[in-house]
């Protein structure tokens, strides 16, 4: 018995809901698909699919034991490409996470960058302000920002961002600019965060941390809105150094209590299979790494 065989017929099956399509598919006859689904179900012991005249429907056991065999059939051609695609260029399908706004403005023109040099190769991006499972979600390469806990993964640090607080010059000129922590509660303050209308801002005075509770005028879920009410001068937000840079650069925006700052947040480049990581992985993180560390932005 070829058990990757009747694996591979097993997920052709469900994925093109039927015998015929998996036949088709897989250039076999139905007959033959049939033949490896009996004997599938019969060395398991158990029924993996539910026919009737008309529908192919996937059992409860069949549903988890699909998902079992699409992982096993995606690391065998992973070993396959590791083994012998080591010198040839990269091809498959790649997939991203980052955060949305960094993904936007610094891993897109990485990822089209690598697209244009590899032509056999597909990229899907998940830009989400989420921690994203890798293994779960089946992602390649994640950018994450912040500490990262104790794990399998593999990380390369590429640079790090600060925490900044900010305002438009326009709005300081008109409420004065905060010198110690306290004064911010005599200030408008516009939140990024949804979880709560009454944020805590953690900072650093005379080397010990002090948690500044402030109530938020205005609260929003993205940090896309709450830039653009600093940026207006509504009052003054919190973001990462590297989605206001650009307001820095052109003076629309101006940061205050630079000396109060924590410590900056690392940035990696995480991914999960190490040495072992398929040509297109290996040469996207090749590339994104030294694009990302040769950032200034981020160093």
């Amino acid at each position: 018995m070829d058990r990757f065989h009747l694996i591979n017929v097993f997920v052709a099956v469900v994925d093109t809901n039927g015998f015929a399509g998996a036949a088709r598919k897989l250039s076999m006859s139905p007959p033959a698909v049939t033949r490896a689904i009996n004997e599938l179900e019969q060395h398991l012991g158990l029924r993996l699919l539910t026919r009737t005249t008309r529908t192919v429907r996937v059992t409860d056991a069949g549903e988890r034991y699909v998902q079992d065999c699409r992982r096993i059939l995606a690391d065998m051609l992973e070993a396959d490409e590791s083994v012998s695609g080591m010198h040839a260029s990269p091809r498959g399908r790649l997939t991203i996470s980052a955060p949305v706004l960094f993904g936007g403005l610094y891993v897109t023109p990485v990822i089209t960058e690598y697209l244009a040099r590899y032509p056999d190769v597909s990229a899907s991006c998940l830009f989400l302000d989420r921690i994203v499972n890798l293994v779960d979600e089946g992602v390649d390469v994640a950018v994450r920002i912040g500490e990262l806990p104790d794990s399998s993964m593999q990380a390369i640090r590429v640079g790090q961002v600060r925490r900044v607080i900010c305002a438009s010059p326009d709005y300081l000129a008109k409420h004065g600019i905060p010198l110690v922590p306290d004064d911010l509660h005599a200030h408008t303050i516009v939140s990024s965060s949804s979880v709560t209308p009454n944020p805590v801002w953690k900072l650093v005075e005379n080397g010990d941390i002090k948690s500044v509770h402030l109530e938020a005028r205005m609260t929003t879920s993205t940090n896309d809105s709450a830039l653009a009410a600093a940026a207006a001068g509504f009052g003054l937000t919190r973001l990462l150094s590297y989605q206001v840079a650009e307001h820095f650069r052109n003076g629309t925006l101006k940061t205050v209590l630079t000396e109060f700052e924590p410590a900056a947040l690392p940035v990696h480049v995480v991914h999960r299979e190490g040495r072992h990581a398929p040509q297109r992985v290996r040469a996207f993180i090749d590339l994104a790494v030294e694009r990302l560390r040769a950032d200034p932005r981020l160093n």
